[in-house]
């Protein structure tokens, strides 16, 4: 396994592995891995013949009062499990290799960001888009992989390869969770025990919907009222910042599930900020 600092070092292994006719496969990362990372790395193995995963925490994707400083870091561990999963090279420029000083060049997706998280977190997806299409002009993978846990990054990502034309194979896993439910997120590092078990209360609430939908109801109101329920009796003192039921792919907002329509919700559990979703009918099988 390679480790790849530069900008200029990484285009010139690109060009040399094209050559090659080798197909590679991109994992965009920030860090400190958990077993959702190296699902999608494990996946890339299987679809192409080099894995890249980048590790880079994006400042521009922080807001000033968001946890950048705090965003926890472990780069030995991360490039053991990288390879233990079969990645053969990890790009991890520093933030001043891709934001030099005259940095001024933003890439943004109008419609799709201006909802859910985009709403919650002004500027989030500017620098999210800002930063994958940037990746994706160091490393021309010809598959890049994203996990359904960040669904709305998903959806923008792939809406932003699509208009500007890359030649990209888009793959949205499934989340990956942890024995209960709960999503795999390098947040979740953040939580004692006893405070992880609340965190389980978005998973019991999408569960609750999900099951509510099954039994024949349709009306998101009352679904929403009853997942806010669950939340409040499993975390007491949890704070709902939103709860949301979309269309999978325009992520217009619908009043009546139908086949389709995701559940996505966020909420601070003791202070952590946590995002979760789950599809509430039958749908077709993510690629």
């Amino acid at each position: 396994m390679k480790r790849i600092r530069s900008i200029k070092s990484m285009q010139r292994v690109v060009r040399e592995l094209t050559i090659k006719k080798k197909r590679l496969s991109l994992v965009p990362t920030m860090g400190f891995l958990h077993e959702g990372h190296l699902s999608l790395i494990k996946r890339a193995k299987k679809n192409t013949d080099i894995v890249i995963v980048s590790i880079f925490v994006n400042p521009t994707q922080f807001a000033p009062n968001e946890d950048l400083k705090k965003y926890p870091h472990n780069m030995k561990g991360d490039l053991r499990k990288i390879k233990k999963a079969g990645g053969d090279i990890v790009f991890t420029p520093d933030a001043k290799e891709i934001y030099p000083e005259d940095f001024q060049t933003y890439v943004t997706v109008e419609d799709l960001t201006k909802t859910l998280e985009g709403k919650s977190r002004p500027g989030h997806f500017k620098g999210v888009t800002t930063i994958v299409s940037k990746l994706f002009n160091i490393c021309h993978p010809d598959v890049v992989l994203f996990g359904m846990k960040d669904y709305q990054q998903a959806i923008v990502l792939k809406q932003m390869t699509k208009d500007l034309g890359y030649p990209i194979k888009f793959i949205i896993a499934p989340t990956v969770r942890e024995r209960g439910g709960l999503a795999m997120s390098t947040r979740n590092s953040y939580f004692t025990d006893e405070q992880r078990k609340e965190a389980l209360s978005l998973f019991y609430a999408l569960e609750t919907a999900r099951n509510m939908v099954k039994a024949g109801k349709r009306k998101t109101a009352i679904i929403e009222r009853e997942m806010k329920a669950v939340i409040k009796a499993t975390c007491p003192s949890a704070k709902i910042e939103y709860i949301a039921f979309t269309d999978f792919n325009t992520l217009s907002s619908v009043k009546s599930i139908r086949k389709d329509t995701i559940c996505s919700l966020a909420v601070r559990v003791h202070k952590v900020r946590l995002i979760d979703n789950m599809m509430l009918m039958q749908h077709k099988k993510l690629k």
